[in-house]
């Protein structure tokens, strides 16, 4: 008796229902934010540059870079104003 084969069957794809759906557009939404994202958000909104922001965080521009590309992915957010409008629905 060989495994070989049931190795490399392929898995079914499950189905989502409509509640898990709901789900995970919500684990993709603004709860989603990791602490220093949520920061660099805040001085972003607040009119600080990315050097500004990554002075006072105590990281590099190109980290602070990294974060707020992490929140346009997560959020679908594509421009500054986008991310500033979020940070003030969120009220940061």
């Amino acid at each position: 008796m060989s495994l070989a084969p049931a190795l490399y069957a392929k898995a079914p794809t499950p189905t989502p229902s409509p509640a898990s759906a709901s789900a995970s557009a919500f684990a993709c939404g603004p709860a989603a934010l990791a602490p220093r994202e949520r920061e660099a958000l805040q001085h972003i909104a607040a009119g600080r540059t990315y050097v500004q922001t990554a002075r006072r965080m105590g990281l590099s521009k190109h980290t602070v870079d990294a974060y707020l590309r992490r929140i346009r992915a997560k959020l679908g957010i594509s421009s500054t104003a986008e991310l500033t409008r979020l940070a003030v629905s969120l009220g940061l």
